[in-house]
């Protein structure tokens, strides 16, 4: 099955990153990496007669480092990966930070990348070089709700894409340096991980970014450098490519009351005048009805607290 992303609405940015429905607020997050970007988005009508939803910008919020990944929190909060931390951000971006891992001490700079919350609410966070070259130097982390950090893989290349199956007993995980989704072994009570092994090898053509996971299980992955996201069964056996005119797609999820629309981020950074004058469309949202439903993510499962936090922190965009 073949088919193709239409664009959307909100502005091309970056390195547009991470999107995620959030339930609770029925909008769209996303994040804009090196511009340190957190933006949201509500559902909109097309004027076409395509059946497939735009967006509407309703809020952006400025951090002041790199921002990797952003999700919803059951006390309404967004919690980000962002730097080498992970921040409470309220809405109008004042943040704190809630904990961060213990990075090797050997002169590398790194950053956070892609997260996503596991079925029980955990965050699971990765980290990769800050020049995105230095082989070995990203982690995978797991954030309890009480703040504890916890190592679950280390010598990992550019960690990326997760998901988890419908029964939230396998992770599916891109570490991009391999070129291929692994998928290993997940106890839902413990979030603890085992037995990697291949699940999908891109080969030669494109690179594993960011990943989704639908009802049927089958889990779409973002490839960067192919300009299209492809969904594999269960199996590992390819079932679909949505076609996308930019070629440095980042990521995907699936957003919509019904989970049904397929949303795609992409990146305009690092492509030179040439090829961003053939591909004009870099760096935009696009989206699809991909005839899939896809897994609601579950938010960190934090728990409110008093008071907002301190007010001379990040700085708030409007729209």
């Amino acid at each position: 099955m073949r088919l193709t992303a239409s664009p959307c609405t909100p502005e091309p940015g970056r390195l547009t990153e991470g999107p995620v429905w959030d339930t609770a607020l029925r909008e769209l997050l996303w994040v804009d990496i090196t511009a340190g970007l957190i933006h949201r988005a509500a559902l909109v009508a097309r004027e076409d007669e395509s059946g497939v939803p735009d967006l509407g910008p309703t809020a952006t919020l400025r951090l002041d480092r790199p921002v990797g990944a952003v999700t919803p929190c059951a006390s309404g909060a967004l919690l980000a990966a962002a730097g080498t931390a992970f921040l409470r951000v309220d809405d109008t971006g004042a943040y704190t930070e809630v904990a961060a891992p213990a990075m090797a001490d050997d002169g590398t700079p790194r950053r956070m990348n892609d997260a996503a919350c596991d079925p029980g609410g955990r965050l699971l966070a990765g980290t990769m070089a800050l020049d995105g070259t230095t082989p070995g130097a990203g982690a995978l982390y797991r954030l309890d709700p009480d703040g504890t950090v916890t190592t679950l893989l280390d010598g990992v290349g550019i960690s990326n894409g997760l998901g988890w199956s419908p029964d939230g007993r396998l992770l599916y995980y891109a570490d991009s340096a391999t070129r291929r989704v692994d998928v290993l072994d997940y106890d839902p009570a413990e979030g603890a991980v085992s037995h990697r092994r291949p699940f999908a090898d891109m080969g030669g053509d494109g690179v594993p970014d960011g990943l989704a996971v639908d009802t049927a299980g089958r889990v779409w992955v973002a490839v960067w450098g192919a300009g299209e996201v492809r969904a594999y069964t269960p199996d590992g056996v390819l079932y679909a490519v949505v076609a996308v005119p930019a070629s440095q797609v980042s990521s995907c999820a699936f957003a919509g009351p019904d989970l049904d629309v397929l949303v795609i981020t992409t990146a305009a950074e690092g492509l030179s005048p040439e090829r961003l004058a053939a591909e004009p469309e870099a760096g935009r949202l696009f989206a699809c009805r991909p005839g899939a439903t896809g897994l609601p993510v579950p938010p960190f499962a934090d728990h409110p607290v008093p008071g907002p936090p301190p007010a001379d922190q990040g700085t708030p965009l409007r729209r």
